[in-house]
């Protein structure tokens, strides 16, 4: 629209340029694994992340004694779309018959041992069987030019550190689009990956403990997205933040966000909404099924069968 030409309507336009500029600031979140990487080669060795599970509780809970591996001693469906937290108490159960009462209070060292068990790899072997999923890279560009309408960050149950050196190694931390660290976070050192932090909510942030309702692998996750967009909030200065959209593959990643809607977790007037993406192991329909019904202005999910590589991503996104 042009701009009027009279004084008090050109006021009136500037400031209506402002609001409209300041209440569109969106906060968009990234899950990992299935999102924004995925497994590749012939899948029989388990990547680095899966065998930090097994170290880490060997380490703190068996006294270095080995256990099985995560994937053999665990189902599938208690691994995809859960949190580092739920799955470390499930693996201590599952291969240790330690009760997660017991496990819980050692969360912390496990997880620090899960980081430290990363941090002495290069990138190239962090990086073994997973990469960046297509389309991936060019877009993450795009959006490191948008940050004065979009902080982006990450939630994952992803111990941080852990997602750090996964970030690194495949090449997303160098595009340039997930934004500064919080003050918050910057308080927790992460021993060798300090000097690559990025915004987010994590595994390391939030776990209930309780792994035998199947509600918390989403509502754990659900929290970490309330934290995000805390932390965004603490990071945006003079802007309000009014959209937070979370990206993920998982039933967990939809019914998480879906949650935050429903239950104002990321702050009043904060439209909270979903991109699906069939990336992983689930399909566009079951996502469908799952994110329901569009409410305007509350609730807006979009699933896209080929994930952020789909041409109208950041469009689902609300950007241009």
């Amino acid at each position: 629209n042009e701009p009027p030409t009279n004084m008090f309507g050109l006021r009136s336009f500037l400031l209506l340029s402002v609001v409209k500029s300041v209440h569109s600031f969106t906060l968009i979140t990234f899950d990992v694994d299935g999102t924004l990487l995925r497994g590749v080669g012939e899948g029989s060795a388990p990547d680095a992340h899966s065998r930090a599970f097994s170290h880490a509780c060997a380490s703190v809970l068996n006294a270095g004694t080995p256990i099985p591996p995560l994937m053999e001693a665990l189902p599938p469906e208690k691994v995809h779309g859960s949190t580092d937290g739920l799955i470390l108490l499930r693996l201590a159960r599952a291969a240790l018959g330690i009760s997660p009462k017991d496990a819980a209070p050692l969360l912390d060292d496990m997880m620090e041992n899960m980081h430290n068990y990363v941090s002495e790899l290069t990138d190239e072997e962090m990086g073994e069987g997973i990469e960046a999923l297509p389309g991936v890279i060019s877009v993450l560009r795009q959006l490191s030019k948008k940050t004065d309408e979009v902080a982006c960050g990450l939630v994952t149950g992803n111990v941080e550190g852990v997602a750090r050196k996964k970030m690194k190694a495949v090449g997303i931390w160098e595009t340039g689009a997930l934004s500064s660290p919080s003050e918050e976070q910057l308080r927790r050192r992460w021993t060798g990956a300090d000097d690559i932090g990025f915004l987010g909510g994590f595994g390391s942030d939030f776990c209930s403990g309780d792994i035998d309702d199947p509600s918390r692998n989403y509502l754990d996750r659900a929290e970490q997205i309330a934290i995000a967009a805390r932390r965004c909030c603490t990071l945006i200065n003079d802007k309000t933040l009014k959209r937070v959209v979370h990206v993920g593959d998982a039933p967990a990643d939809v019914l998480a966000a879906k949650a935050c809607a429903e239950m104002g977790m990321c702050g009043e007037g904060v439209e909270v909404s979903i991109v699906g993406v069939a990336t992983g192991k689930y399909s566009a329909e079951e996502l469908k099924g799952l994110a329901g019904e569009t409410e305007p202005g509350r609730w807006e999910p979009k699933i896209l069968v080929d994930g952020i590589a789909d041409p109208g991503f950041l469009q689902a996104c609300g950007l241009n």
